[in-house]
């Protein structure tokens, strides 16, 4: 029997003990242990956030939290401003066309970097737009993108910034409250360990005010009654506290390390996944690599879902390929969470298998060796000089 070995870019493995917790016998949803809970989580995620702003918990996936945040983000009259280089940057423009809100969009090349000298020019001399929407992580090409650098940009108009954390935060470093992030949203189901069903939308005193200044339409995910639950440690709908007590679980491993230790052990796993892969002599895809995922170019002549299968079929290994216009032009390789370097060097072992029993030439063992300096100290990371 296989081993099962999940290192998609999301879901991400759940720790032992996390799954453990969720187990246990289902207590009334309004008991006082589920607002000690949710006290519990939303402090652990003011922390792994770096925020100090209010923190709504919503029975969602990130997609709900990113939903909540730009519907209460855009008064009438105003629009969004979409930053487009990906397939998740393109779901804050298919959330703005679903409410009828306008907006207008920065297109980038998928895999490269949003420059934010772009998104100073798009809003110079505008006041009609109300929030600029962006991507600290986007999974679909594996890039990071320079959210510090937008935020002080953004912040220096009257305009709120919107990212989607869902596969950054955790994962990378993402530091709200300094980098000027209005409106951050967030999903369980990545870096923090936990099953999918969860989502958190964090928002800012600046985003407030916007928010209080009209009558956002929005019923279940209304961040005003999310607020006023807040207050006594609640949530206005029925709060999904399975999966809350898991989440207090997992952030305690988190606290545990330090998130800034959190941080540096996915850089490392980064930089030693992506030496692998291109000492493999495959093509990194993204410009400017996040650190919870490594895409890579499928090899010409090769096909990803073959790849995919055999390393699945073999190995129990659980990789994706591309999503929309890099369908079959790319695979992703998730290291986030629950992952560790040595699911890395694993990984890249797998890899190495598949692609020589696929007819891929390279010399073999030279994907994990890679890796190991990286983690050994002895090499440098992908990009250094």
């Amino acid at each position: 029997m296989r081993k099962p070995r999940l290192m998609a870019p999301g879901p991400a493995p759940v720790p032992e003990e996390v799954l453990l917790e969720m187990a246990r016998p289902v207590i009334h949803s309004r008991d006082p242990r589920t607002k000690q809970a949710i006290k519990e989580a939303i402090e652990g995620l003011r922390e792994v956030l770096k925020t100090a702003n209010d923190v709504a918990i919503l029975a969602a996936t990130g997609t709900g939290a990113m939903e909540a945040a730009v519907i209460h983000a855009v008064p009438p009259g105003k629009k969004a401003l979409v930053l487009n280089a990906g397939w998740f940057g393109l779901r804050w423009a298919k959330i703005c066309q679903a409410h009828g809100i306008p907006f207008e969009t920065i297109d980038v090349e998928w895999g490269q970097p949003v420059d934010p000298a772009r998104v100073a020019e798009a809003l110079t001399g505008r006041d009609d737009i109300a929030v600029v929407c962006g991507t600290l992580s986007e999974t679909s090409t594996g890039t990071g993108h320079p959210i510090e650098a937008i935020g002080k940009v953004v912040a220096e108009t009257a305009a709120l910034f919107a990212v989607d954390g869902i596969s950054g935060v955790g994962a990378m470093e993402c530091r709200t409250d300094d980098w000027k992030i209005d409106l951050l949203a967030v999903g369980s189901q990545k870096a923090l360990m936990l099953p999918p069903g969860l989502a958190f939308v964090a928002v800012s005193p600046k985003a407030w005010a916007v928010i209080d200044s009209f009558e956002p339409k929005a019923f279940y995910f209304s961040l005003k009654a999310a607020r006023k639950k807040l207050a006594e440690w609640d949530t206005p709908y029925t709060p999904a506290h399975t999966l809350i007590f898991g989440l207090v679980k997992s952030l305690e491993r988190i606290k545990a390390e330090g998130i800034e230790n959190v941080w540096a052990r996915h850089k490392t796993m980064s930089d030693a996944c992506q030496a692998g892969v291109k000492a493999l002599g495959l093509e990194l895809f993204s410009a400017r690599p996040a650190e919870g995922l490594t895409a890579f170019v499928v090899p010409q002549g090769l096909k990803d879902t073959d790849i995919r299968k055999k390393l699945d079929d073999r190995f129990g290994l659980s990789i994706v390929g591309g999503q929309d216009k890099l369908k079959g032009k790319i695979c992703r390789i998730g290291h986030m969470g629950y992952n560790d370097e040595v699911d890395v060097v694993g990984a890249l072992a797998a890899l190495e298998m598949v692609l020589a029993e696929l007819g891929h030439e390279f010399e073999p063992g030279a994907g994990v060796s890679a890796a190991q300096r990286v983690l050994i100290g002895q090499g440098s990371p992908v990009g250094a000089a």
